[in-house]
């Protein structure tokens, strides 16, 4: 397991270059936490150290958000918070998403099931004794 503590949000800028150093050939990566543990915070994070200039925010209606990175590629940002079930995941044609070998950053991904391919990456955001700690399994 990695791990990556932050204790202030200006530790954010150098996790999120280490974390995609880390795991440079992935591209599927399931952000589990409460609420306001920092999911949407870290992912912007990472889209920035990705080059993206678009405005970023929480797809919380929109359950996905379309981004572009500085090579031009699309990054994709989830929030399935709203998602009653499997099948909702499955109508929004997340399979394709997730198969498209683009960046995809999913919130609250346990409301989509078991419908990740292999190879992704769970990550676990915490707020404990007033900082963030990120865990990957």
């Amino acid at each position: 397991m990695k791990k990556y503590i932050l204790h202030t949000l200006s530790d954010l800028t150098i996790t999120a270059k280490e974390f995609l150093f880390d795991f440079s050939s992935s591209r599927i990566f399931a952000f589990h936490g409460e609420l306001g543990a920092g999911k949407t915070t870290f992912i912007k994070a990472l889209c920035t150290q990705l080059g993206v200039k678009d405005a970023m925010s929480s797809p919380s209606f929109s359950l996905v958000n379309e981004y572009h990175d500085a090579k031009g590629n699309t990054v994709y940002h989830f929030d399935l918070y709203r998602l009653k079930s499997v099948e909702e995941a499955l109508d929004i044609g997340m399979e394709e998403y997730l198969y498209s070998g683009n960046y995809c950053f999913v919130e609250w991904p346990e409301r989509a099931g078991a419908i990740y391919p292999e190879g992704t990456i769970h990550v676990r955001i915490v707020d404990e004794q007033g900082g963030r700690i990120i865990s990957v399994e």
